[in-house]
């Protein structure tokens, strides 16, 4: 039986050097750069003289941190897009939740509507103010619950203690159960003011369900508001997997407070830093979610669309790096995956940093394997160093992003769930394949749009990691998504520069050559192995 080693270098070079049928594709070996090496080694590798179609391309220099087409030359919002239409409510794909005929540049925007509508329905995120929303208070009588909300909350907190006993007034059935052993570690120094966030809301907020294509705008006051309702745990049937919600992610805050953990406590200074920054200053913006769902995925064999530009690089990251490009959300089905329990990893940390990706767990179903969810306007807020048990908040950042004309960030992210894998040789199957290019392709492509509006895509080892993809795969399935929806590709390797090297060889091979998406496609499902 061949061990895993062998397994992984019979995939590698199946994936990367038995992509055209006709040979083998031999990588020259790596070596100290030449002197004409080092006078061309800013220069990106495939407009350097003497790259012939029939050869490698030439070893970059020993220190490249990028290779392929300079970052400057990929597309970035908002310099690409076209102009936007009117911002106006559209009840059949989109739900505008202020008043755009007031909405002005650097004004807080005006909720519509500006009284709060009961609405207690199954289509409906079911909201704590609701005259339904009820509380029983001995054998037979009961009480609105936002009643005890209210006077429970409408107070200032000296100590988490407090705060702890407060959440526990309107939510008695957990008192056994919950633990806010994280809570008590973190600051509570903007437990005093927060508190009465939570008592602006705005109209009932439609339910992002299963095989919907429908956007939801918010100001990012409202957004706020409903966050700081999260953070006091008061969204009714959320605190159960055995409700009706069972089908959606965890929205109330209570297993953040649980535990010692020094993630849970690195996790609270970064959430408490928005709230403080919120409270501080009102912003002024709006954010979109929209869930998309793929009616048609592309005829993979038969495309011709020739693979875009590829910028790859080990330094950097996809928010900084990738700013105005759409960014790939390592997502879980359920969006934000583990933000408000233990997880911190690729996900969970962008939801941390830009903590308004958050109230998409309110109200986005699990996404089936055609679906997934794009959020514009989002602010990031924070900035931090490590990943997962090493993750540190390192203080507030100030998002200087431009905004739209309809007042969002120019920031795109798109959240799409990779499958996961236990079986390493899985992921090869033309099923699975499939499903990983339709989930990208789903995510990148924008019916309708010029390729000329669109931005690049800045992803990196998406499906990777605990999920057992293999990141050269996972790259090269990325890349034909990305070529087929008509986006360059800026992608991250996290320090990885081995990576970097062999996804740009296998992006020259196949570009010096013509291999069209489908070609490539073709290739791959007749090379690679399954089990």
């Amino acid at each position: 039986m061949l061990s895993i080693y062998c397994i992984y270098l019979f995939i590698f070079f199946s994936v990367v050097f038995k992509v055209v049928s006709f040979l083998f594709f031999n990588v020259t070996s790596a070596q100290a750069p030449s002197e004409k090496q080092h006078r061309d080694r800013d220069v990106p590798r495939e407009k350097q003289r003497g790259d012939r179609d029939d050869v490698a391309p030439p070893s970059p220099p020993y220190d490249s941190k990028w290779l392929g087409s300079p970052i400057s030359d990929l597309r970035r919002m908002p310099q690409c897009g076209r102009p936007l239409p009117p911002l106006k409510n559209a009840p059949d794909h989109h739900t505008v939740m202020i008043r755009t005929d007031l909405l002005q540049t650097g004004k807080i925007p005006v909720p519509y509507p500006n009284k709060f509508r009961d609405t207690w329905d199954e289509v409906h995120v079911k909201m704590p103010c609701s005259e339904s929303n009820l509380f029983p208070i001995g054998n037979q009588e009961v009480q609105e619950r936002w009643e005890l909300i209210q006077k429970a909350l409408n107070r200032d907190f000296c100590s988490s203690h407090d705060l702890k006993n407060a959440i526990l007034k309107y939510n008695v059935a957990h008192a056994k159960r919950w633990d806010f052993a994280a809570l008590h570690l973190a600051s509570v120094k903007l437990l005093k003011c927060k508190s009465r966030n939570v008592l602006s809301f705005p109209q009932p907020i439609p339910l992002l369900k299963e095989g919907m294509n429908h956007s939801i705008t918010l100001s990012q006051v409202q957004v706020a508001s409903l966050l700081a309702n999260a953070f006091f745990c008061t969204f009714p049937r959320r605190n159960s997997r055995k409700s009706e919600y069972f089908n959606y992610p965890d929205i109330n805050f209570y297993r953040l407070f649980e535990g010692s953990s020094p993630k849970k406590r690195e996790k609270l200074k970064t959430l408490l830093c928005y709230f403080r920054s919120v409270i501080e200053q009102k912003p002024t913006g709006l954010v979109t979610f929209t869930r998309k769902c793929l009616d048609r995925p592309p005829n993979w064999k038969n495309s011709q669309n020739q693979l875009t530009k590829l910028h790859i690089t080990c330094a950097g990251t996809i928010e900084d790096d990738g700013h105005g490009m759409l960014q790939v959300d390592f997502a879980n089905r359920f969006v934000g995956g583990g933000v408000t329990g233990s997880g911190l990893v690729q996900e969970e940390i962008r939801f941390l940093i830009n903590p308004e990706l958050i109230v998409s767990r309110l109200f986005t179903e699990a996404l089936l394997q055609n679906e997934c969810l794009i959020i514009t306007g989002t602010e990031q807020y924070s900035t931090y160093t490590g990943y997962a048990d090493s993750y540190l908040w390192d203080g507030r950042h100030q998002d200087k992003t431009p905004r739209d004309t309809w007042q969002r960030r120019c920031t795109e992210i798109v959240a799409m769930d990779a499958l996961k894998f236990r079986n390493f040789l899985e992921q090869f199957h033309p099923e699975k394949m499939n499903r990983e290019l339709n989930k990208a392709y789903c995510g990148f492509s924008r019916p309708g749009e010029s390729s000329q509006d669109l931005s690049a895509v800045a992803t990196g080892n998406w499906g990777c990691g605990v999920f057992g993809g293999d990141a050269r795969f996972k790259a090269l399935l990325q890349i034909l998504a990305a070529s087929e929806a008509g986006r360059d590709v800026a992608y991250f390797t996290f320090g990885d520069s081995a990576l970097m090297k062999d996804v740009y060889d296998m992006h020259y091979f196949l570009t010096q050559r013509h291999i069209s998406v489908g070609k490539a496609h073709a290739i791959s499902l007749s090379t690679l192995p399954c089990p």
